[in-house]
């Protein structure tokens, strides 16, 4: 191997350089003649999915089944999955990104597979079902539908689908169409090119452009993988290759076929056209390479670096050469530091002085040549190839001083990732630019969709990456196929990812609870750490009282709060009571709640179930607060006091809103029958207010039915009189013998409201008052004089000299004053 330079079977147009590269060989079994299916395979070397060409005659076989099936292999031809199809009639295949089977019948319902088998549906609508579907276009996670009445339904997201319908094409036969994936369309929405008489329109979601050729009508309209090129291939054998924004014409070729080809595909950005038994890149004017397989059919996949030739024999990668490759082994090999740096590493190993003389040849691009060894090795599929590049890039980075080595690591790493999974029974044959795009993780999941879980896990560790998804999948899928029973399962399970860490438990039992083992799948949830994990789960399982418990133990109100609101929308309310009866903080939480989002009717019907009277009673009562109208109020107060009747205990409760009830139909009728209203007052308020008024018989009669106490009643008339100032009604009073609240009250009041006459004449009624108080009192009448007559009466010298002095020796007053008290205090 050696010897062969892998120039060697390098083919060129102009200056581009192609090669193929054998990656597998006796792929299919011979019995299996792919010239009699469809063969649709997944972008980044996944699977390929088989399907019988209906139009074609199959020769049919003892013992072998005549039901339609899909089968789904690797490149390497091992079968991965057989898929049944009991549906209607197919009308294409396609494959998402992430290595999904789409499955289209004419009726416009449509399948995704994964590997595992399990899929989901939808439909396309849109009269999809009436019209029938003629055919599609597929991307990485949408697709194009065209309908038998010339409509485009697209939908973007398999996981999410929601069908729309595109603009309207103009009237016409659609010859060819193609579709521009939403990456690479400046709207990032997709675009459909298709093909009316000899011009070609652009669609997308509003409009509908013509693009003025008239080099048509083409058989087929094919954009290549980056979006950037369009290749129309004309019924009349020639082939168009321009820009996607049709600005550029690149390249016509003539096929100088009158045989229309199988495949207008792409080899990367290169345009490809294949016949039954003959592959040809094209160039400008005639130039082409042609690559020849004799009897046998090949299959075309594009990728975005190359294109994928299938036969029944082999499994084969036609690429263009990549820069760095014909840098190290191109035609001018002597030229470039790259390639006399290969050639240094084979002089060193024969022990040759030529190696130095190589080295010193490149020194001033060393730095360069190592480098491109180290981006060629990562292009080749030949591990002897890829071992001489790193080994020439090695002995470079050792005779520079200052070489960052980083890229050569990640390259020894990527390399050891790729040959892994190019091995003929893992079977994904990943080009370098293929993996970068893919992206390890997803690499990941790829490994775990065929059960390579030992090389997932060997893979994501040496590559540092999480390995909690890994054994999570292989949880998932032993509890869905394991044929042990429950229990063994179940152990094997937490045995196998007892200490890993990011472990959820919830996910592996939701795929058992989903596989019809409710059993399994509660027993696996025992070892999930994370309530909130744990509970929707539960509540799917219809175990309704284990979530709520576990919601509880969580402590997490949010999650409780949760549960209690499915709950309660999902079981009789009697049943939801009862579920809480046995757990106080559940009921706890959801009599807060009722309280803060005012849901009395909940709160009613959790107290009467509880038999809460009390506070039952208590949501009547502010429920009577909120009321418009006394006798909705009353009603409300009725109905709490009929709540605690029955116990000993709310007795007074009991009277008061009786009485509560009594006094607010006493004012609904004071309401009705007087000219005010008495709405919201209290007994004491109410009585006030109809002595006021004038209205003594009824403040007479309400305070009979409440046994208003006497002395209260006084003070309340007196308030009312003092109020209104019926000064002649209060006089009347003043002749009273007896006053239950004592005389005082009356002289307040009375002095108080402005009529200090009236006050005066209770004072010799206060008996009940300190010496020396009623000099005061006269005082605060602005009676100076009868002040003193009392300073006298009582012999208290010291008043009467102050009052004296306050009206003055030579007034009237003061004169009057004085002659009082010549009597008793003689000087």
């Amino acid at each position: 191997m050696d010897t062969l330079q892998p120039r060697a079977d390098w083919e060129a147009i102009g200056e581009k350089w192609f090669r193929k590269t054998q990656t597998y060989t006796a792929v299919f079994d011979p019995d299996l003649d792919l010239d009699n299916y469809v063969l649709v395979g997944a972008p980044f070397a996944g699977a390929v999915a088989l399907w019988r060409d209906d139009s074609k005659l199959h020769e049919s076989r003892p013992g072998q089944s005549t039901k339609p099936v899909i089968d789904i292999y690797s490149l390497s031809g091992k079968k991965i999955r057989s898929i049944a199809w009991d549906k209607s009639s197919i009308v294409s295949l396609g494959w998402s990104e992430d290595e999904k089977l789409l499955v289209v019948s004419t009726d416009g319902n449509i399948r995704c597979y994964d590997l595992q088998g399990d899929f989901s549906h939808f439909s396309l609508g849109h009269g999809a079902d009436d019209y029938g579907v003629e055919s599609c276009r597929f991307y990485g996670t949408g697709m194009v539908a065209l309908l038998g009445n010339n409509t485009f339904v697209t939908v973007s997201s398999y996981t999410e689908p929601r069908p729309k319908l595109l603009a309207n094409p103009p009237p016409g036969q659609i010859h060819a169409w193609g579709i521009i994936s939403p990456n690479h369309t400046l709207s990032r929405s997709v675009e459909v090119l298709l093909n009316i008489g000899k011009t070609v329109h652009v669609l997308d979601a509003t409009d509908c452009d013509d693009r003025f050729l008239d080099i048509g009508p083409f058989s087929h309209v094919s954009v290549s993988p980056d979006g950037r090129y369009v290749n129309l291939y004309a019924e009349d054998g020639k082939a168009h290759v321009i820009s996607s924004d049709f600005q550029e014409k690149l390249l016509e070729h003539d096929s100088e076929s009158q045989t229309p080809p199988l495949y207008v595909e792409w080899c990367g950005s290169d345009a490809l056209i294949a016949w039954e038994d003959e592959v040809h890149i094209i160039g400008p004017g005639d130039a082409s390479i042609s690559y020849l397989y004799d009897s046998t059919r090949v299959h075309v996949i594009s990728e975005i670096d190359g294109a994928r030739l299938i036969t029944n024999d082999f499994c084969e990668f036609l690429e263009r050469v990549p820069r760095e490759t014909l840098e190290v082994f191109g035609q001018a090999m002597e030229s470039t530091p790259a390639s006399i740096l290969l050639e240094a590493v084979g002089q060193l190993e024969i022990e040759s002085p030529k190696a130095d003389d190589c080295i010193q040849l490149i020194r001033g691009n060393l730095t360069e040549a190592v480098d491109t060894c180290v981006n060629a090795a990562g292009r080749e599929y030949d591990i002897h190839w890829q071992k001489r590049l790193l080994k020439a890039a090695s002995f470079g980075k050792s005779v520079l001083d200052i070489y960052n080595s980083d890229d050569f690591v990640d390259m020894c790493e990527t390399l050891r990732v790729l040959n892994a999974v190019r091995y003929y029974e893992v079977a994904m044959p990943l080009s370098f630019e293929q993996y970068l795009t893919l992206t390890q993780e997803k690499l990941i999941q790829r490994l775990l969709n065929r059960h390579e879980y030992l090389l997932a896990i060997k893979i994501a560790g040496y590559l540092k990456l999480p390995t909690n998804r890994i054994y999570v999948h292989w949880a998932s899928t032993k509890v869905k196929v394991g044929t042990e029973d429950d229990d063994t399962i179940c152990k094997l399970v937490v045995e196998r990812l007892s200490g890993k860490p990011g472990i959820s438990f919830e996910e592996i039992a939701r795929a058992a609870y989903h596989e019809g083992r409710s059993r399994l799948a509660t027993e696996l949830l025992n070892y999930e750490p994370r309530g909130g994990r744990q509970v929707p789960l539960l509540l799917d399982m219809e175990e309704d009282e284990l979530a709520l418990d576990k919601a509880v133990e969580s402590g997490d109100t949010d999650l409780l709060l949760s549960v209690l609101l499915q709950l309660k929308k999902k079981l009789p309310l009697a049943t939801f009571f009862r579920t809480l009866n046995a757990r106080p903080t559940a009921t706890a939480l959801v009599e807060a709640a009722a309280m803060m989002d005012n849901d009395n009717t909940l709160l009613k019907d959790l107290y009467y179930q509880d038999d809460r009277r009390v506070d039952g009673a208590s949501v009547f009562i502010r429920e009577s607060l909120k009321q418009p109208d006394a006798r909705t109020t009353s009603d409300k107060l009725a109905l709490a006091a009929k709540l605690l009747s029955d116990s000993k205990e709310t007795s007074f409760e009991v009277h008061a809103l009786k009485e509560a009830t009594t006094l607010l139909r006493m004012q609904e009728t004071f309401d009705r029958d007087l000219t005010d209203t008495f709405s919201g007052l209290s007994v004491n308020e109410t009585m006030f207010k109809l002595m006021r008024l004038g209205y003594h018989g009824r403040a007479k009669k309400l305070q009979s039915e409440f046994k208003v106490p006497e002395k209260v009643a006084w003070w309340i008339r007196l308030r009312a009189l003092v109020a209104k100032r019926d000064w002649n009604e209060i006089e009347d009073i003043s002749r009273s013998k007896k006053s239950p609240i004592g005389w005082e009250p009356f002289f307040n009041l009375t002095l108080q409201a402005g009529n200090p006459r009236l006050a005066a004449v209770f004072i010799p009624k206060c008996t009940n008052i300190e010496t020396g108080e009623s000099i005061t009192m006269y005082e605060k009448c602005g009676m100076r004089t009868k002040a003193a007559e009392e300073a006298v009466r009582l012999k208290d010298v010291d008043s009467w000299e102050r009052l004296l002095e306050a009206a003055g020796r030579n007034t009237t007053e003061g004169r009057e004053i004085e002659r009082l008290g010549q009597t008793v205090f003689k000087k």
